[in-house]
């Protein structure tokens, strides 16, 4: 009856994900990331994201060595998020074709689940005019993986208007979903339950942060525990979407850093 209880609840809990940056930067630029999806798994994690900006040189890049990138991920046990810092859509505003190709076929030499962009564009938005759009939801229709894009901490790319108007633009069944980043928000001046509030139905993956500091000096840290602000966020996002760890593990006297880890999936899956 017990085994049965904890299936039921492993069952209702969302999948979680481990950002390769959660292991610190130059860890990753270091050995790799297979290493590091090693760790992700012995956490008890879903799933592991790939960021292409932490990748040692551009040969990490190839489609032989994302293919085996991506053998190596599946070993563990995980499933792949391919994360690029490049933009859907340029500075003036347009659509950057090119980019979106390169990161679908990028994720899809990793045999990515999901492939996550920035939005980019102005501070006004991005373009939604019905050419720019067909173009943009033509592409989209070419990736394997589920397209998504985040916010920034610029406001370019970073606030609540700019998606609003371009997932009202978009048909449902577009084809492009959100990456909600729930500490993002708050370096491009934006309120993250007011976001949560209109942008839920569009959101595919959720990056878990909470934010430390004021202005220049805000960093990413772990959610407080019963931080009520934090879970009142999660609970207007859809329940059923992966959840992705983006703030620092930090190993101590009485702690591993595995340990840590294993405790931050743990305490996202519980929010």
């Amino acid at each position: 009856m017990q085994v049965s209880e904890c299936s039921r609840i492993h069952e209702k809990r969302p999948e979680i994900v481990i950002v390769a940056s959660a292991f610190g930067a130059d860890a990753i630029r270091r050995d790799g990331h297979a290493v590091w999806a090693a760790a992700a798994a012995r956490a008890g994690a879903d799933g592991f994201e790939v960021r292409r900006e932490l990748f040692g040189s551009e040969a990490d890049a190839q489609s032989d060595a994302l293919a085996q990138l991506g053998e190596r991920i599946r070993a563990h046990g995980l499933w792949a998020v391919y994360s690029t810092p490049a933009t859907l859509f340029r500075d003036d505003g347009s659509l950057d074709l090119d980019a979106l190709r390169l990161a679908i076929d990028e994720a899809s030499a990793l045999d990515a689940r999901i492939v996550k962009l920035q939005l980019g564009g102005t501070e006004r938005g991005v373009a939604t005019d019905p050419a720019t759009l067909d173009r943009l939801m033509s592409g989209i229709a070419a990736s394997s993986a589920r397209v998504v894009v985040e916010n920034g901490q610029l406001k370019a790319g970073g606030t609540i208007g700019a998606f609003d108007a371009l997932f009202a633009a978009l048909p449902a069944q577009s084809g492009l979903a959100m990456t909600f980043d729930t500490g993002n928000w708050h370096w491009a001046e934006q309120d993250p339950l007011d976001a949560a509030k209109r942008l839920a139905p569009h959101v595919g993956y959720v990056h878990c942060k909470s934010v430390m500091g004021e202005g220049a000096r805000r960093f990413a840290a772990a959610p407080a525990n019963g931080d009520a602000r934090f879970a009142t966020l999660l609970a207007q996002l859809p329940d059923a979407v992966p959840r992705g760890i983006e703030y620092p593990f930090i190993p101590g006297a009485d702690v591993s850093l595995d340990a840590d880890a294993a405790r931050q999936v743990a305490r996202i899956a519980a929010f």
